[in-house]
């Protein structure tokens, strides 16, 4: 148990570092992604859960069918493993509406294996690497901050007639995790 533990939080330490940094040699990318994948196997995702527990970030998006398109794409990106860590994490989860959204055919383009690290830097800049209930998110709106994303980027947090916004999308529910939060937005936030 210890050691995969240990082992996912290297993989989301790996998969952090790797986006937080400039690439030039997508190549590389390609490698170190699929390294990421073959070790990815077996890990925290696969954990059941236990009646009376609270659900990590995963789980609660798996028992949500407005979740079912970024649910496949952390699938397809092979990255769940990141997701149900033990945090604290603040996700930022598009609904299928959001993946709509997009201009035709960028899904379909993004879950092709040649694409998937483009794909897993699009999925951790919605995760920012810290706890950000409602309340702390109004705070350092008031503040003027900017969050900071597992992508390396960091996106505006706002207070407009008291909603929050995150990077232009409204906060439009947020749930309590096991492992921090999820706030559901409508828009899909591209680096």
């Amino acid at each position: 148990m210890l050691k995969t533990i240990y082992n996912s939080l290297i993989i989301a330490i790996i998969i952090t570092l790797l986006f937080s940094c400039s690439q030039e040699n997508d190549s590389i990318d390609n490698q170190i992604t699929q390294e990421i994948s073959e070790n990815i196997h077996n890990g925290q995702a696969s954990i059941e859960a236990v009646e009376g527990e609270q659900l990590n970030a995963l789980q609660v998006a798996m028992s949500i069918p407005e979740f079912s398109t970024l649910v496949s794409a952390i699938e397809t990106a092979g990255v769940e493993d990141a997701v149900v860590n033990t945090g604290p994490l603040t996700i930022f989860a598009p609904l299928n509406t959001a993946f709509e959204d997009l201009p035709e055919g960028t899904l379909e383009n993004l879950v092709r294996i040649q694409n998937r690290a483009t794909l897993i830097n699009i999925l951790i800049n919605h995760v920012a690497p810290s706890n950000y209930p409602e309340k702390q998110l109004r705070k350092e709106a008031k503040k003027g901050r900017k969050l900071y994303m597992a992508s390396g980027e960091y996106l505006i947090i706002e207070e407009i007639d008291d909603e929050i916004f995150i990077g232009g999308s409204k906060i439009l529910k947020s749930v309590d995790v096991s492992n921090g939060w999820i706030h559901v937005i409508d828009d899909v936030l591209i680096p």
